[in-house]
């Protein structure tokens, strides 16, 4: 990818913070499995994803070159700015790390779901029953 700088922000700024692809495809999911849940609740550590209130359980989706993954795609760094792409996701993944912890210190428990794990769904299934337990 050669883009201008010009072309590069526009492209960065069209980036969602919420509603993301992976995002629905997880909240399509586990809205077939039979779970119901809330959205993005700010009165909790990390603005999660999905809340299940009643469980006291909540999910995030994170997107794996924005939180530093060890995958294939979250290990890339942009060529140009490289300085501030380096800082930017270990800021994200220092506070990625902190976000469980305040978390359970409230009573919640939570579920990380990196965008590559979405290649094999039957498996995240099993993950999010096992991690939700028997609906109510």
């Amino acid at each position: 990818m050669n883009e201008r700088p010009e072309e590069r922000s526009r492209i960065m700024r069209a980036v969602k913070g919420h509603d993301t692809g992976p995002e629905m495809i997880v909240r399509r999911l586990v809205h077939g499995m039979g779970y119901r849940f809330r959205l993005h609740r700010t009165d909790l550590p990390g603005k999660p994803d999905l809340v299940f209130p009643r469980l006291h359980k909540v999910v995030f989706v994170h997107g794996c070159f924005w939180h530093g993954h060890d995958c294939a795609r979250g290990a890339r760094i942009p060529i140009h700015n490289r300085d501030y792409w380096t800082s930017k996701i270990a800021r994200n993944k220092e506070r990625d790390k902190n976000v469980p912890l305040a978390l359970r210190t409230l009573g919640w428990k939570s579920l990380q779901i990196w965008e590559c794990e979405l290649r094999d769904i039957l498996s995240l299934k099993q993950r999010l029953k096992r991690f939700l337990g028997a609906r109510l």
